[in-house]
Formats: C-alpha cells, structure tokens, sequence
C-alpha cells in the first residue's frame, strides 16, 4: 500500500477512489448510468486539449501555464471572426452538407485562432524568459490581467453581426454568443452513434486523440527532446550547445496555440462561447485535470492529460447528480469543482522545491 501511495500520489488515489464511488453512488441510486457515462467522455472530448496545452509548458520549464486564457482570446476571436463573416450560412457549402460547411466554419476560425495564438505566445515566451524563477505567479497574474483587458475590447469591437452584439446597444460583444447558425456540436456530431442511451462523439474524440498524437510526436521530434531537455536541466543543455531561451520560447508558443485551439472545441461542444470572465479559471481548471493524471510542476506526459481530463469531468459530470440525490436541496457542484481543482494544486505546488519548479 505505502509503494502505491509513494507512486501514485495520496490526492490522485483519493481523486480515483471518489470517481468510483460516485459511479457505484449513481448505479445504487438507478440513475441512467449508459447517458452519464456517454456525458462524461463528451466532456472529455470537449476539455482534453486545454489540458494538453499544459504538456509543452511543463516540459519546456516554464511550469503549469496558468496563462493559457491568452491563448483561449485568440481562439475566441478566431471563432467570432467566423461568425461575423457567416462562412457556416455560405450557400455553397450547405449545398455540399451542413456539416460540411460547420466543419469549415470551425478548421477557418481554428487557423485565424492559432494565428494569433502563435503572435501573442511569442511575446508572452519572451516575458517568462525576462522572469525565469516566478513563472506561476506571473502566468497567473498575466492571465487574470488579459481578461481584464478584454473586457474592454469586447465592448469596442467593430463587429455588426447580430448574434454576435448587443440588441439595443448596436455595439459591443455579448456575454454568451451562440453557435447555432454556425459550428454547435459539429465535431460532437460528426461520426456520433449511440447504443441505447449511451452516446459516443466519435469525431470529438477523435479530433482530441489526432492532437495527442501530433504532440507525441513532437515530444520525440529533435526540437522535442530539446525542449524537455531544456526544462529538464537548463544548465546541462546550455553546455550541451541548446538554445535554452528558444526552447522555452517554443514550449510557450504551443501551449498558446493549443489553448486556442481547446477553446474552440470546448465551445463547439457546448453550443456556444462564452466572453468577457468566461475563461478566467479554465486555466486551473486544466492544471487540476493534468495534475489529477498524475502531472508534477516538472513533468507532463499525454498519458497525465488522457487520465487526468477523463477523472476530472468524470467526477464534475456525475457528482451533481448523485449529490442531488443525497441532499435533495443542495447544489454542491460548484463547490466540489473548486474544492477538486484548487485542492489537486495547492497540493502540487507543496511538493515543488524552488520558485519555478525545478529541483
């Protein structure tokens, strides 16, 4: 038991033995476990990729990025543009298949997302390299601020689409915008079967896996094993002849991009996007789920993501329903989220030695 506990960690068993609780908690209570369980891997699909933008971030030695809302502005803006220039309502591509022209809507807004994901990533690289030492606190505050920021944009954008302003004010973003008329659900729905009652997004999934896959291959890429070397041990790949700077620089920039990119497929998921302080916690809500599989402050694998993002929803999707059922007029959901994420990496950063996380 105690070689378990020393491998696992004691929170991630804890996290694992909760989960199964809460699936024996919803069988006892004969909830509709095959519809839970098809809700749990639709979350998956949804979150995965804002988990995976912690991988290179980790690796690259900049620690957990608790900065990735800059890279979800991107995404954002990547799918408002989108919707502002109607590529989803094209008469020529609904011609071909709706979907078609949804799936066309959401890979144009994913190439305008990462665009300016790559832009605002490699100025936010060359800040953590001015601050190597307090990378966390300034991810943090930097992404707090960028939100801030934005609030203001939103309001200022010159955008006259209908869906996307105010009525009555004729300017400024709303707060929540819907995909309806453009790329709701069109990875969920794409592929998607269903035995009984238990559903299976298999385009979603499948579109998470590719970039897992992608990633896997660029973890084992020269620049790759580079990178992780540099985070790794700075001072051994700096008198190995590696640019330690520009591979923090790359690492930052694909945690950017990714987080543009997982925006994205978190929006399409749901059926609309949220601006404004929507995004302001998704980055401890993605520290938590790669930590939860098994992630430190120093080391970040798919295999921590494809765990980590499947526990976490998995408890967030059936733990309002079974404590529903145990205290019929509580609403703990929301507690038991924070309760989980900030809880998984208070912990984490206990065991970090060292400002930025390196031993």
């Amino acid at each position: 038991m105690k070689s378990m506990i020393n491998k696992f960690g004691l929170p991630r068993i804890i996290i694992a033995g909760f989960f199964l609780l809460l699936v024996m908690g919803a069988a006892y209570f004969d909830m509709n476990m095959p519809q839970l369980m098809g809700d749990v891997l639709r979350r998956w699909g949804m979150f995965g990729i804002l988990a995976l933008a912690m991988v290179p971030a980790v690796q690259c030695g900049i620690g957990l990025n608790f900065g990735i809302s800059m890279g979800i502005v991107g995404g954002l803006l990547g799918g408002i543009i989108v919707i502002q220039l109607n590529i989803a309502q094209n008469p020529a591509l609904v011609a071909i298949h709706p979907l078609f022209a949804g799936w066309a809507a959401i890979l144009t807004a994913i190439l305008i997302g990462v665009v300016l994901a790559v832009g605002i990533g490699y100025l936010y690289g060359l800040l953590l390299n001015k601050v190597k030492g307090s990378e966390m606190t300034v991810t943090t505050y930097v992404g707090f601020s960028v939100i801030a920021f934005m609030n203001m944009v939103w309001m200022l954008l010159p955008f006259d689409n209908g869906e996307l302003i105010w009525p009555n004010a004729g300017k400024g973003m709303r707060n929540t915008i819907s995909l309806a008329s453009s790329f709701s659900e069109v990875m969920s729905k794409t592929g998607e079967f269903s035995i009984g009652d238990f559903s299976v997004p298999t385009g979603m999934l499948l579109f998470f896996f590719f970039m897992c896959f992608l990633m896997w291959l660029f973890m084992r890429s020269r620049t790759g094993l580079a990178m992780s070397a540099a985070g790794a041990n700075p001072m051994f790949a700096k008198a190995a002849g590696i640019n330690v700077d520009k591979m923090r620089l790359v690492g930052t920039v694909l945690s950017t991009v990714l987080a543009a990119v997982g925006i994205l497929v978190y929006a399409q998921g749901y059926g609309f996007m949220q601006l404004y302080n929507g995004p302001m916690m998704m980055g401890f809500t993605s520290v938590a789920a790669v930590l939860i599989g098994g992630a430190t402050p120093k080391r970040a694998l798919i295999v921590h993501v494809l765990v980590g993002t499947f526990l976490f929803q998995g408890i967030m999707t059936l733990g309002l329903p079974v404590v529903n059922q145990i205290l019929p007029e509580g609403n703990l959901s929301e507690v038991m989220r924070m309760i989980i994420s900030n809880g998984i990496i208070i912990y984490a950063l206990t065991q970090t030695k060292g400002g930025d996380g390196r031993e």
